[in-house]
């Protein structure tokens, strides 16, 4: 009742996954993980136990450093919700833990039997009880704990495996103490023997205490956790935007059809039928909130005059084209909304939307002002090998020279020291683990129900609520995340157009940044792109993307779009890039060249395949395959 894996930061040596694996081993049926502090590993924990035919249970070890104050063990759901506000307040506040629990509803606590009489604690809620390990057990004979028998269960602490977990323990707590490893303390170090044990010896070592056994399969099979990781589960994210769901469905289409007229003002051929489509297909999939939240995004910055690009395959949306979420016109360029969203697709609506660097930051406020619940999604920093090689050097007791000769891996290790060969052999140990937690890039949950209901969060320095998971484990719960960005170019924009107004006399037109088919026809706008002066224009000023535009002589934006992705990895690898470049320079080599049916499904690229439209295109026409259905 008592597993660390090594989510328990600096401390545990093994992932959930290889705790599971032990459990199985070992014939342990039901098992709690209680991370130190810590809930990162527990999403996983559960959706993977079932694969190892264990039950899994949810727990926290809450502790001063490495003074144990208490388990605390959900009963349900709910209870494992009260144990992360419990934790994420302490954390936010950075205040010490109590040594006694607070009066939880749905959570058991369990004080460890040397804390019960180091801190002489008396008296017993109902939902509390004392832990006895295997090496307590000598002393319970002796102790007035010994009468509390309703009071008394198993708490063995699993955190290493073997002699090698150990030592990559001990390096740990030196390097979260930042001291040489032979100054470490004592007190510092968990108990080596902290293993599991197979369930019969575990058995035969309480057989003299029969009751404590007892109370402990009582207290596990009272426990159960439940989260939905299937293919059909429900997204998770804000339900409605509005009140209703019906609600939701009426606004979106509302404006949807107020987007029309500033959008396509002279109409155009499939554009509502195209509209209907995609509408409906975001209403059976449940998205409607996701693209009003995006909505309530941009309108917000567009009211406060923030410029922003909304990017990823959410461009292929004619509905987000008329919210104004992204400004990619999906009928000019043929995109297919199938690559987006479609019923077959379990990942999830994907939309990147790019502020300026001042600017992300009032839009992170609002969204955290605007919703109730919201976090930033996390991540987690791992030990890498010259970052490995840096803090075992520290620990061994390294000079400064000798760690950055080691870091820069230009060594023969046949010439190395005895202390060097030590710190590459240890540093195999601890390479991966997660070393601390961090934040995703971007990425912002904004979910139905309390984000503690998920896990714990803790508080960066940016000092908005962050979650002990990452994005894998948000998807497979069924959150989805909104991206944020920033992008510095956006800003370099704005203050060209503060420049433009500064300096003209008669007062022009007002400049809308968001329209740009006016940019598409500007002729001189298409002679700097055909002789590559984009120095300061996102993603095309690398000097390939340059040298590519002059041997291209691009100078419209269907050429410009075509040339940013044919210098992507897959398609220059594959010969694509160089064949587009050829047939587009030499007259009658894509007649010549071309497949008759390629060139018919891509005229616009020669027959080559560019765009990842492009495969599906070539895919269902020459196999068959339902459009619907995912490829990527």
């Amino acid at each position: 009742m008592n597993c660390h894996t090594y989510y328990s930061l600096r401390y545990g040596t093994f992932s959930e996954e290889e705790l599971l694996g032990l459990a199985q081993k070992n014939g342990v049926t039901r098992l709690v993980l209680t991370d130190i502090n810590n809930t990162s590993a527990c999403l996983n924990f559960v959706r993977k136990a079932s694969e190892y035919d264990v039950t899994p249970l949810l727990g926290i070890d809450f502790r001063n450093g490495v003074e144990s104050c208490f388990i605390g063990i959900a009963k349900n759901n709910d209870g494992y919700l009260e144990l992360n506000n419990f934790l994420s307040e302490h954390l936010h506040k950075e205040r010490p833990l109590p040594i006694v629990a607070p009066k939880f509803k749905n959570v058991y606590v369990i004080y460890p039997f040397e804390q019960v009489l180091r801190n002489e604690i008396q008296t017993f809620a109902d939902y509390e009880f004392i832990g006895i390990s295997i090496a307590d057990l000598r002393r319970l004979p002796f102790s007035r704990l010994l009468c509390l028998k309703d009071r008394l269960v198993v708490q063995q602490p699993v955190t290493f495996r073997n002699k090698g977990d150990f030592n990559a323990h001990r390096l740990l707590r030196a390097i979260d103490k930042n001291v040489l490893l032979s100054k470490l303390e004592k007190t510092e170090e968990g108990n080596e023997d902290e293993k599991m044990y197979p369930i019969e010896n575990l058995a035969a070592a309480f057989s003299e205490y029969p009751f404590i056994l007892e109370n402990t399969d009582r207290l596990l099979k009272s426990c159960s956790i439940q989260f939905d990781f299937s293919q059909d589960r429900k997204p998770q994210n804000l339900q409605n935007y509005t009140d209703s769901r019906e609600e939701d469905e009426r606004m979106i289409e509302r404006l949807c059809l107020e987007g029309l007229p500033y959008r396509y003002p002279d109409g155009g051929e499939g554009i509502m039928e195209r509209l209907q489509k995609e509408l409906g297909l975001i209403k059976e999939k449940g998205f409607v909130s996701y693209f009003l939240i995006n909505w309530d995004i941009v309108s917000y910055a567009r009211k406060q005059g923030f410029f922003y690009v909304g990017r990823g395959s959410g461009a292929n949306s004619i509905v987000a084209y008329l919210l104004r979420i992204t400004d990619v016109n999906p009928m000019e360029l043929d995109l297919y909304f199938e690559r987006f969203i479609n019923l077959y697709r379990t990942n999830p609506p994907d939309f990147d939307i790019d502020f300026s660097h001042h600017d992300r930051p009032v839009m992170t406020q609002y969204i955290f002002d605007r919703f109730q619940h919201v976090a930033l999604l996390g991540t987690y920093v791992t030990f890498k090998e010259r970052g490995v090689i840096r803090e075992l050097g520290k620990v061994f007791g390294l000079p400064k020279d000798e760690i950055d000769f080691l870091s820069e891996g230009r060594f023969d290790s046949g010439k190395l020291d005895e202390v060097a060969r030590l710190v590459l052999k240890y540093g195999r140990l601890i390479m991966g683990m997660p070393n601390y937690l961090s934040i995703h890039a971007g990425g912002i949950l904004i979910s139905e129900r309390p984000l503690h209901w998920f896990s714990a969060t803790h508080l960066p320095p940016k000092g908005y609520p962050t979650t002990q998971f990452d994005m894998v484990i948000a998807e497979d719960v069924g959150l989805y995340k909104f991206d944020i960005l920033g992008q510095r170019g956006l800003a370099k924009i704005k203050e060209s157009l503060e420049i433009i107004a500064y300096n003209r006399i008669d007062n022009p037109d007002e400049i809308d940044i968001h329209d740009v088919k006016k940019f598409k026809k500007d002729s001189r706008i298409n002679d700097l792109i055909k002789t590559a002066q984009c120095m300061g224009c996102f993603y095309v000023e690398s000097p390939a993307m340059r040298m590519l535009l002059k041997k291209l002589e691009v100078d419209n934006y269907l050429g410009l779009v075509a040339a940013s992705s044919i210098i992507r990895p897959g398609v220059a690898k594959s010969g694509m890039m160089r064949e587009y470049i050829l047939r587009h320079r030499e007259k009658g080599r894509t007649e010549e060249r071309a497949h008759p049916v390629m060139l018919d499904i891509m005229p616009d690229t020669y027959g080559v395949m560019v765009y990842q439209e492009d495969v599906i295109k070539v895919a269902h026409y020459f196999a068959t395959v339902i459009r619907e259905k995912p490829m990527f």
